[in-house]
């Protein structure tokens, strides 16, 4: 009798994101729960999210909620993480909402391209990892405060990639 294989990435559902507050936090609200390129949805729910956070906070509002949920990020991460026994779960999507917080927030104001060319490019370098990104992501391995900070950590570094490919562009 065959048994199948084992999928890279466990399935997560709606009963386990219900199952804990962190849960619902890593996991995007449901975003993280898409087969396919959660991270994507993830980025796309981020985006979305800003253009309602933009329109009722001020700027210094924005950065304080943008410090407050890399906090309660990482706490909801490390949680989930554990719970799930996998150190960087796909799943987990809070990460890269948080990201797209904070690269809007800095790009702001711009239109409707410099804000999809911001979104391509963190995916690219959320996806692809190179250079510093990949450091980033090796940098805090494991399940527990420490990996939960990493699970959020190389997204904050490839929204900073992000920012300064931006800002050269411009420059030039």
């Amino acid at each position: 009798m065959n048994t199948p294989a084992p999928s890279a990435r466990p399935r997560t559902t709606v009963a386990f994101m219900l199952a804990h507050p962190a849960h619902a936090i890593a996991l995007g609200f449901g975003s993280g729960l898409s087969p396919k390129a959660p991270g994507t949805l993830g980025s796309l729910w981020g985006w979305l999210a800003w253009l309602v956070i933009q329109s009722y906070l001020s700027p210094a509002s924005q950065g304080l909620l943008i410090a407050a949920s890399v906090l309660l990020g990482w706490w909801a991460c490390t949680r989930t993480a554990q719970h799930m026994g996998i150190a960087d779960p796909g799943s987990v999507v809070w990460d890269e909402i948080v990201a797209m917080w904070l690269i809007l927030w800095l790009l702001m104001p711009t239109g409707f391209a410099g804000q999809l060319c911001a979104f391509g490019l963190f995916r690219f370098f959320d996806a692809v990892k190179p250079g510093p990104v990949a450091w980033a992501d090796q940098c805090f391995k494991g399940i527990g405060w420490r990996g939960g900070w990493g699970i959020v950590f190389d997204d904050l570094v490839a929204a900073f990639c992000t920012l300064l490919t931006i800002a050269v562009w411009r420059l030039l």
